[in-house]
């Protein structure tokens, strides 16, 4: 992986995360960068493009990366993916028409969510040359443990007949945990050995604390945990919880990897049905999946589980066998080669064309 610098350290500040304020607004500071990226890395993409021997460019995020590879002196076609914040992004005004710009380029969008690809097929791309393809996950290293169960539990100093829900993600609102705190009340009187642990940092994380924090003992937050010890904190849990919403900006996840490390760790999903998140999860089968902003649904879909260990045990096996038979990298980049051997059979203006004989899409 090669990289480039486009500001002093201090002000580099674009980035997963960082370039916005509750994932709702643009942070000032991001943009006013913008535009020195936005240079450097159309500067660096032209650059690496001559140097060495590509098929094909593939620009991740719409926004900004898509548009730099639009504007890049390439000599290949152009692929542009999609995330989730991009797309929310790319349909403000300020970027919508470079975004038009990159999508008359590009020769293939690829999306993690039917809505993320339709949303942007409706900015002015043909449908008939996307491809919605799910993200994928190391299940070696997402994988249940027993020997490893306790690492977090007793981090977390969880009870050993503790029944734990987890959740993880940065504490914003498409995550949706402000949906999931109010409902906790009735649910911890209930169930006497239920416990919560949110893992991750982010805007709302002290807000989420203070609303919570009648029920400090059973609602856990370890704030950011590193990639290293993520998967014993899967392994110590029961089961797995994100409401996903759309915010008020309509800003929402593709497919959250959260969902496929859980699958992976053989964690029972409970889950907003929206956007990606019913490629991996399955009704009744992986998981549970509620309607957004539907505190009762939520509530519901939990106490089946805490109810059931045996529901548990079938649904988390369920999640364990889809994960590792549809969802692993392997897989996943097999989609990925169809579509860009598709994508060759189009001129680098999106107009069909004759590759050796025949059309590669074909």
């Amino acid at each position: 992986m090669k990289s480039f610098r486009y500001a002093p350290e201090r002000l580099e500040v674009l980035g997963y995360g960082r370039s916005l304020s509750s994932d709702e607004a643009v942070r000032a500071t991001a943009g006013a960068v913008a535009p020195l990226y936005a240079l450097a890395a159309r500067t660096a993409v032209s650059r690496e493009s001559v140097a060495e021997s590509y098929d094909l460019v593939h620009a991740h995020w719409v926004v900004p990366n898509g548009v730099v590879a639009g504007l890049a002196k390439l000599r290949v076609p152009l692929a542009v993916g999609l995330h989730g914040s991009d797309v929310f992004m790319a349909e403000k005004a300020l970027f919508r028409p470079w975004v038009r710009m990159a999508l008359q380029r590009a020769c293939l969008l690829t999306g993690c969510s039917p809505e993320l690809v339709e949303r942007v097929c409706e900015l002015g791309f043909e449908r008939s040359r996307s491809a919605v393809i799910p993200y994928g996950v190391d299940v070696e290293l997402f994988k249940p443990d027993p020997e490893r169960r306790e690492i977090w539990r007793q981090k977390l100093n969880l009870p050993p007949d503790a029944v734990v829900a987890l959740g993880v993600g940065r504490m914003v609102t498409k995550k949706g945990f402000h949906i999931l705190i109010p409902v906790l009340a009735e649910i911890l009187e209930r169930f006497p050995d239920f416990h919560l642990v949110l893992a991750g940092g982010g805007d709302r994380l002290e807000e989420f604390r203070q609303s919570s924090s009648d029920w400090a003992d059973r609602v856990h937050f370890p704030d950011v945990v590193l990639r290293d010890t993520l998967p014993d904190l899967y392994r110590a849990a029961d089961l797995f919880v994100l409401p996903a919403v759309h915010d008020s900006k309509g800003n929402v996840d593709g497919l959250p990897n959260v969902i496929l490390e859980g699958m992976a760790s053989a964690l029972p999903i409970v889950a907003s049905g929206i956007s990606g998140i019913p490629l991996a999860v399955a009704e009744g089968e992986q998981g549970l999946l509620v309607e957004e902003n539907n505190p009762e649904q939520l509530s519901r879909a939990l106490t089946r589980l805490l109810e059931s260990p045996s529901e548990r045990a079938r649904m988390g096996a369920a999640a364990r066998r889809k994960a590792t038979e549809e969802l692993t990298w392997t897989v996943v980049a097999g989609r990925y080669r169809k579509a860009y051997e598709a994508a060759l059979g189009w001129d680098n203006d999106g107009s069909q064309r004759i590759v050796s004989g025949a059309p590669t899409n074909q």
